[in-house]
């Protein structure tokens, strides 16, 4: 089973290489933005909660998406590995996704990170932001705060998995194609 966080900051590309890799691997993807986005759709108490937090740039408190997160572990128990797109984003968050792991007798194999410049998140964001309907793409200012907000309360996370050898940078500039080839390279090798 392989168990991969795809981190990175908002508009990196996690969602779009997640996609190709849930593919290639035959892995369930779990995206806390597609798990949040659901709850807020459909009028859920944490969806609710979430969106409040979201409005405004923030991060949605642990215990929300820790609930959110396991509810969508327990639908797919048979699975062949995760990807967990958006998730962790705090230590705490890290360490109840290892003893999830650890109750189905696995673990985290690796975060790989997309790695891009923050003016180019912006731009990928603004344009994002045209079509998806999405408010808080829609919105540099809001934008400009979900990029601070990664690095101050997630790039921790990177020293984390650092320190268990199991962080991996890729560069998320090129074409989609050029960036999966080198996603893929980082998990065959797990």
């Amino acid at each position: 089973m392989k168990n991969i966080v795809l981190f990175g900051p908002p508009g990196a590309g996690k969602g779009t290489q997640a996609e190709i890799l849930k593919k290639k691997y035959q892995l369930v993807h779990i995206s806390t933005g597609d798990v949040f986005r659901y709850n807020i759709k459909n009028a859920t108490e944490l969806g609710t909660l979430a969106k409040s937090y979201m409005d405004r740039g923030n991060l949605v408190p642990d215990e929300v998406t820790i609930n959110m997160l396991n509810a969508e572990v327990e639908k797919n128990v048979g699975a062949n590995g995760f990807i967990f797109d958006g998730f962790p984003r705090t230590p705490v968050q890290a360490e109840a996704l290892a003893k999830l792991m650890d109750e189905r007798e696995s673990q985290i194999n690796a975060m790989v990170a997309l790695e891009v410049n923050d003016e180019i998140l912006v731009e990928r964001l603004l344009e994002r932001g045209k079509s998806s309907g999405r408010p808080d793409d829609a919105n540099e200012e809001v934008i400009r705060e979900r990029i601070s907000e990664y690095y101050r309360k997630t790039d921790i996370l990177k020293e984390y998995y650092q320190k268990q050898g199991k962080y991996f940078g890729v560069d998320g500039v090129g074409s989609i194609e050029e960036i999966f080839e080198r996603l893929s390279e980082v998990i065959n090798k797990l």
